[in-house]
């Protein structure tokens, strides 16, 4: 991360290292041999691939910006209240909708079944 100028101007930016991220999954994990475990048989390499270019969409563009505000307003807890950094309520509800949070978790309880291999990238 990097703060430019005396007055703290922000230049902090998230790239998701998408390239080595998609190497370990084929070359280390195998996700095309997991594919062929029943019950994953649509999870291969091409899923993988777009499961993971849309999660750094969302790293990038919505978590992110955040950092910032994060850094100069951490969340708290007063009197058993909690105060959250202004913007994160919006950015995990984003998550929460976009089912980020059941990426492995059976389709029979709402997730989407995919293989740890692929949610634990995201």
């Amino acid at each position: 991360r990097r703060v430019h100028g005396i007055r703290g101007d922000k230049d902090m930016s998230y790239k998701a290292p998408l390239k080595d991220m998609l190497f370990d999954i084929k070359h280390l994990a195998d996700i095309d041999a997991v594919a062929q475990i029943p019950g994953f048989e649509e999870a291969g390499f091409e899923t993988a691939q777009a499961v993971l270019e849309e999660c750094a969409k969302f790293n990038e563009g919505v978590l992110s910006p955040l950092n910032w505000e994060g850094d100069k307003n951490p969340s708290s807890w007063k009197d058993g209240v909690v105060t959250t950094t202004p913007g994160f309520r919006q950015a995990y509800k984003q998550y929460a909708e976009g089912g980020w949070q059941g990426l492995q978790h059976p389709v029979d309880f709402g997730g989407q079944g995919l293989p740890k291999t692929i949610g634990a990238a995201c």
